[in-house]
């Protein structure tokens, strides 16, 4: 029953600031979807294909690092939540898409974490698992936090 505790401490905890765990659970994968936006942006300043933002330079990449260890944050009780209370489900299309892209997506972190220490691939591989990364962050906010905020509640 160990798990049954932890659930439920991490019930009583997330309850404390939102009105339910699926609550905390829409708006912490909206933080990491905005943060990862965040990275999107900041990463095509570091690449030159921006120039609205300051120039290159610490700053913009101090942003970049940041937003991602934050994005990564938010991540983590949602995963929990998914991976302890509600499980593997495919009840329909939705949820099977969400549980499938989910199932895949410590996966690209983990190799985009790997892509960025090895310098001897490609001047391309790095965008595109940033950019695969930041695409599933967007497909799982599409079939979880979207559908929350438009068919359950939009609120704390």
């Amino acid at each position: 029953m160990l798990v049954a505790d932890v659930a439920q401490t991490y019930a009583d905890i997330v309850t404390a600031v939102f009105s339910s765990t699926i609550a905390a659970k829409a708006w912490l994968a909206t933080a990491a979807l905005l943060l990862a936006g965040v990275q999107v942006v900041t990463a095509a300043r570091i690449y030159g294909r921006l120039s609205f933002l300051p120039e290159r330079g610490a700053a913009v990449a101090r942003a970049h690092r940041w937003s991602g260890r934050l994005a990564f944050l938010c991540t983590l009780p949602v995963f929990f939540h998914c991976v302890t209370i509600l499980g593997f489900q495919t009840p329909d299309a939705r949820v099977a898409v969400h549980a499938i892209v989910g199932t895949f997506l410590y996966g690209v972190f983990a190799a985009k974490v790997l892509i960025v220490r090895d310098h001897s691939l490609p001047g391309w591989a790095l965008p595109t698992a940033g950019i695969t990364l930041a695409s599933m962050l967007a497909v799982l906010w599409l079939t979880s936090s979207l559908w929350y905020f438009t068919n359950v509640r939009f609120g704390f």
